[in-house]
């Protein structure tokens, strides 16, 4: 999506940067890990299949898709490889609904789970999903095995089950936005910001 092709969002342990083509040898080993494919339900993919779909993280209407970098790591190398823990997704695939977003996190550096890192990240996220996409509902979908993302969603975010499949081993769930949502998202991002990815590069160049 274009719309987020120059932007990087702050949070206090997180920053959110745009997919590029310099991310993708190291996500592509990401994916290589069985359990990171089975916990996001993705299929192996060559290198040349990541690079083709990159491109279609930047150009398709309905994605829109952020690296997750450490702030910590990146503080101290400047490098966003070295930084990266994870990614972010949002598919605008309900014709029914264009004000419906289904929502997707993944942190893959193992190193980086339980550290609060996937929170701030979604708190983040769905804030700037609401404010400049005009998200007015959100869906995720989540294996049956994933309980830790199951519980996230459920308890930190108030999701609602909609419908559970037994055959495609995931459970449906879905969040509207309202007053009381907005509300949590603004108190639980005191960090908050948007910025120009080019300024971001910039500074790391010049270090």
């Amino acid at each position: 999506m274009h719309i987020n092709a120059n932007t990087v969002l702050y949070g206090r342990t997180i920053l959110l940067v745009p997919y590029g083509k310099h991310h993708v040898k190291k996500y592509h080993k990401w994916m290589e890990n069985e359990e990171v494919r089975e916990l996001t339900a993705s299929l192996p993919l060559t290198i040349e299949e990541e690079y083709e779909m990159q491109q279609t993280w930047l150009n398709d209407q309905d994605k829109c898709t952020f690296i997750i970098l450490s702030n910590e790591r990146f503080d101290q190398t400047h490098n966003e490889i070295e930084s990266m823990i994870g990614d972010v997704n949002l598919f605008l695939n309900d014709s029914d609904d264009i004000h419906c977003g289904e929502i997707e996190i993944m942190i893959a550096d193992e190193t980086a789970r339980q550290k609060g890192y996937g929170m701030e990240t979604l708190y983040t996220f769905l804030r700037y999903a609401t404010e400049m996409l005009n998200i007015t509902r959100f869906i995720v979908k989540i294996g049956l095995k994933n309980l830790p993302s199951i519980a996230l969603f459920t308890k930190k975010l108030q999701f609602q089950t909609i419908q559970t499949s037994e055959v495609f081993q995931e459970v449906t769930m879905e969040r509207h936005v309202n007053e009381e949502f907005i509300q949590l998202l603004h108190t639980k991002t005191p960090n908050y910001r948007i910025d120009l990815y080019d300024k971001l590069t910039i500074t790391t160049e010049k270090v």
